[in-house]
C-alpha cells in the first residue's frame, strides 16, 4: 500500500513539473485555489470529514 501511495506522489510530481515546463501556471492556480477551498471548508465544519475518503 505504501508504494501505491509514494507512486501517486511522484506521478503527481512530475505532472506539476510538465505544468511548469509548458508553462500552464494558471491551471495550478486553479488546482491550488480548489484544494485550499475545499481544505478551508472542511475545516470551518461544512464539510463531513468523515465522507472523505
Amino acid at each position: 500500500m505504501s508504494d501505491l501511495i509514494d507512486r501517486f506522489f511522484e506521478l503527481q510530481d512530475e505532472d506539476t513539473k510538465v505544468m511548469f515546463v509548458e508553462n500552464r501556471g494558471d491551471e495550478l492556480t486553479d488546482i491550488l485555489v480548489a484544494a485550499l477551498e475545499d481544505t478551508f471548508s472542511a475545516l470551518s465544519g461544512d464539510v463531513d470529514v468523515k465522507t472523505w475518503h
